[in-house]
C-alpha cells in the first residue's frame, strides 16, 4: 500500500468522492473481505460488493489474497493507498492556470500554483512508477511566527532575494544534459487545529 497517491482519472475521482465508497476506502487500510467489511460499516454485503467492484475497476482497491471459507472462496481486498489526492487533471477543462493571472501576493494565485504542483508531481510519480524509477524531488516545510506584518513583509523580501540569487547562480540555460526543475516557495498563515466536526477558522489578511 502506498502512503499517498494521486487520482488523475475523472471516473476514479467521482468514485472516491462518493461518501460510502470513501468510507470503504478508509476501512480497507487492512485487507478485508466483503463480508467482514459489510459488518464493519453496517451495510448489506450485496451493496458493499457493488461499491467494491466500482473502486476496484478504478484502481482504488486491489485484490491481495483469497481464502477458503466453507465451500466458498473469499476475496481479500485492500485500498491501494492510505490517502488520495485528486489532481486537477480530473477536471482538465477547468484546472487552474497560474500563468493566467500572476500575483505573488494573491492567495488564489498560490492556490493555482498548489494545484499545478499536485498535477505535475502526480504525473511524475505515475511515470516513474511505470518506469520503476524514483523522482528527484525536495520539499521543506516549517513554521515561523512573525511579530508584525512589517516583519512578515521583510522576511518575504529577503526570501525572494535569496532564492533569486540561488537561481542566478545555478541556472544554466545552455547545458546540453541539464533538466529544468520548478521551484515553488509559499508563505501563508498557519491554520489552528480544529476539533473534529468544527469549521476551520477564517483567516483575515
Amino acid at each position: 500500500m502506498l502512503d499517498v497517491t494521486v487520482i488523475e482519472d475523472p471516473g476514479a475521482a467521482a468514485a472516491s468522492l462518493d461518501p460510502i465508497r470513501a468510507r470503504l476506502l478508509a476501512e480497507l487500510a487492512e485487507p478485508m473481505s466483503a463480508t467482514a467489511l459489510a459488518a464493519r460499516v453496517d451495510l448489506p454485503r450485496q451493496k458493499v460488493n457493488y461499491h467494491l467492484r466500482a473502486l476496484e475497476r478504478h484502481g482504488l482497491v486491489e485484490l491481495v489474497g483469497e481464502r477458503r471459507k466453507g465451500n466458498m472462496t473469499e476475496r481479500l481486498l485492500r485500498a491501494t493507498a492510505a490517502s488520495y489526492v485528486i489532481s486537477p487533471l480530473a477536471l482538465a477543462s477547468v484546472q487552474p492556470d497560474p500563468d493566467r493571472h500572476r500575483d505573488a501576493l494573491s492567495a488564489r494565485w498560490l492556490l493555482a500554483l498548489a494545484g499545478r504542483l499536485v498535477r505535475d508531481v502526480g504525473a511524475l510519480i505515475t511515470g516513474a512508477a511505470r518506469a520503476d524509477r524514483r523522482v528527484a524531488t525536495f520539499a521543506l516545510d516549517g513554521e515561523v511566527r512573525f511579530a508584525s506584518a512589517a516583519d512578515r513583509a521583510a522576511f518575504v523580501e529577503e526570501l525572494a532575494a535569496g532564492v533569486s540569487a540561488l537561481v542566478r547562480k545555478y541556472h544554466d540555460p545552455e547545458s546540453d544534459g541539464g533538466r529544468p526543475h520548478r521551484v515553488v516557495i509559499a508563505v501563508h498563515p498557519s491554520l489552528k487545529e480544529q476539533p473534529p466536526g468544527e469549521t476551520p477558522e477564517r483567516i483575515e489578511s
